[in-house]
């Protein structure tokens, strides 16, 4: 029957089995190989082996099709040539295990006295095996068993021709040889992930490192920042209770006082977070940020002191000199921390500062006077009586242990609540200097430290 042109043409039955076929091995491989990426790795080497002692026990009977007629009987000999390759699915999982199992059932063949047998490959393969994935007992035991084996293969009939023992020999020798080569190289792959372990391990070791002594930073800076002018608040807030209403105008400049040191407060706060906040250090706001607190601004310091009420003098001796920034803030935060804890603790006393300028170094020292006795001063917060700190005195070693840092932090949480003199001994402590504190000869007390200038 014709069909129209144009007219689609009937399906047919054989055609549409064979549109069908393709489709089914393409599940089966997608299925197989679904089921190969699910295996843990051990049984996935299995896998692999299991692939490759069919493959060789495929080649070896094979390679004795054409010599059937002179194989007696046939099906024991390609029984035996098969079944010699079968151990090698083992051969990563159990080495020597394998390489017996493959070189008893080879004797076994050259026991019955089968001619044109094939090449030793599963043998030498589960040799090469051992080689690689033993230990170096089980190696030696394994070259001297084989060495054995072979020896005895040859004595039996069929082996009468010397380039036998030669080819045997080359084929054991480059298995041993390539599981050497393999073993080596795995050793070293294995030496280089340590490597990296460990180097990703001081990688990480160095940043937290790095946060931590970053964290210790912002929380001395932000120490600085708040307890200095807090504190000076909080003096001013007092006066101005005890001056009103009596002395209104007294109040007023204290009031103002207060002020003045909360916008100074905010400017350095607004400082240290624009430093926190932007890495970029050409920003336009960075040109807008207050500079940073350093020795040049010290007469800013002690008017804010004197009027708070703390009588100040200072004294510099020595060339003054370029200072690394290091050690101009560290001079100036042991000052403002010095000043503002004579000013809290030491109410009526007076201060006085002291700047040695040398060739090699720079001494702060700011000492206070014992406290004047006063009917409305606060009772000092601080524990009389306190002694220097063993292991801070100007001519001991560099304050850096962190045994010296935990002592002081101790006698600064015994001196009352914060973090200043355990502050002072880290900033110190980051510029290798000297650091030496306790009662001053008159009762007050002193601040002395010597900064290295190199």
């Amino acid at each position: 029957m014709q069909t129209a042109p144009g007219a689609a043409a009937p399906p047919s039955a054989d055609g549409g089995a064979a549109g069908r076929l393709p489709a089914r091995p393409a599940k089966a491989l997608a299925r197989a190989t679904a089921w190969y990426a699910a295996l843990p790795p051990r049984r996935r080497a299995v896998a692999q082996d299991a692939a490759l002692a069919l493959g060789l026990a495929v080649l070896n009977l094979l390679s004795l099709l054409t010599y059937l007629s002179q194989l007696h009987p046939a099906w024991l000999a390609l029984l035996v040539v098969a079944g010699q390759c079968l151990p090698l699915a083992l051969r990563r999982v159990l080495p020597v295990p394998a390489l017996i199992g493959c070189g008893l059932i080879r004797n076994v063949y050259d026991a019955f006295g089968f001619p044109f047998a094939p090449l030793p490959l599963s043998v030498a393969i589960a040799f090469g095996t051992v080689a690689e994935r033993s230990g170096r007992v089980w190696r030696w035991l394994t070259i001297v068993g084989t060495c054995i084996g072979v020896a005895w293969s040859q004595t039996l009939p069929g082996h009468t021709e010397p380039y036998d023992a030669i080819v045997q020999a080359c084929i054991f020798g480059a298995a041993w040889a390539l599981g050497t080569l393999s073993r080596y190289h795995r050793a070293a792959l294995a030496a280089a992930a340590s490597r990296a372990d460990r180097a990703e391990a001081a990688v990480d070791q160095a940043a937290a490192g790095a946060a931590a002594a970053e964290r210790l930073r912002i929380a001395r800076e932000l120490h600085d920042v708040v307890a200095h002018h807090v504190s000076l608040m909080a003096v001013q807030a007092e006066a101005v209770g005890a001056l009103l209403p009596a002395r209104p105008e007294a109040a007023a400049a204290s009031a103002d006082l207060i002020g003045s040191t909360a916008r100074t407060a905010m400017s350095e706060l607004r400082r240290l977070l624009g430093v926190l906040r932007f890495t970029d250090y050409g920003h336009a706001e960075q040109a807008r940020l207050t500079p940073v607190p350093s020795l040049a601004r010290l007469d800013e310091l002690l008017d804010v002191v004197r009027e708070a009420g703390l009588r100040v003098t200072c004294r510099v001796s020595g060339p003054a000199a370029t200072l690394p920034p290091g050690v101009d803030l560290t001079a100036y935060r042991i000052l403002q921390e010095a000043l503002t804890n004579a000013l809290r603790h030491a109410p009526g006393s007076a201060a006085s500062v002291r700047l040695i300028y040398t060739e090699t170094d720079l001494t702060v020292e700011a000492t206070n006077t014992v406290p004047v006795p006063a009917a409305a001063a606060p009772v000092p917060q601080r524990v009389p009586g306190v002694v220097g700190v063993p292991g801070f005195a100007a001519d001991s070693a560099p304050l850096s242990a962190p045994a010296d840092l935990a002592e002081l932090a101790e006698l600064s949480a015994s001196a009352g609540p914060g973090y200043g003199l355990a502050g002072i001994a880290e900033r110190v402590a980051s510029c290798g200097g000297f650091l030496a504190l306790g009662p001053a000869a008159d009762g007050g007390f002193t601040v002395t430290a010597r900064l290295p200038l190199t």
